[in-house]
């Protein structure tokens, strides 16, 4: 992996504070849904793997973003920490979504990330299941944008 001068901190190795920190920064990154901001917690060379395809960079990972925003509408996401060591950080996730028909989601997910020695994502590997549920099962009420402090994490929620 190339390593740029950029940082963005917490950077590894982490604890459990400053994995908890970079879980937290990149739920909000994804939750304010800007494909070019969010792609700055890459490396210029990040790799990819979200569901069956295989992003390659930051310009392959901002349009596999801007696709994936054009689609999944009101986006919502909750991500927590799931374990760390070193450079590496497993999470737990899941967001609701819509179609463009009405149809309501909840996609659930794990990540494994692995990052640089300036705390930029050089390898992230999404594995995501999609479950239909019906708008009154929704848990995700904040308006769009950042989580509020105090709504809910997934565990709160059972999820």
């Amino acid at each position: 992996m190339n390593s740029t001068q950029e940082a963005r901190p917490p950077l590894p190795p982490f604890n459990r504070e400053t994995a908890a920190q970079k879980v937290r920064l990149a739920e909000d990154g994804w939750n304010n849904r800007d494909p070019q901001r969010v792609a700055l917690a890459y490396t210029i060379d990040s790799q990819w793997r979200n569901r069956a395809e295989f992003p390659m960079g930051r310009e392959q990972i901002i349009a596999f973003l801007t696709r994936k925003w054009a689609t999944e509408l009101e986006y919502r996401l909750i991500k927590e920490l799931w374990a760390f060591e070193g450079n590496h950080i497993a999470v737990r996730f899941a967001y609701e979504w819509h179609n463009d028909n009405g149809e309501w989601f909840r996609s659930y997910g794990n990540e494994n990330w692995e990052f640089d020695e300036n705390g930029l994502m050089q390898r992230r590997y999404a594995s995501i299941n999609d479950l239909l549920i019906m708008e009154s099962e929704r848990k995700f009420h904040w308006p769009q944008g950042r989580r509020p402090d105090d709504h809910p994490g997934l565990s709160d929620l059972g999820l």
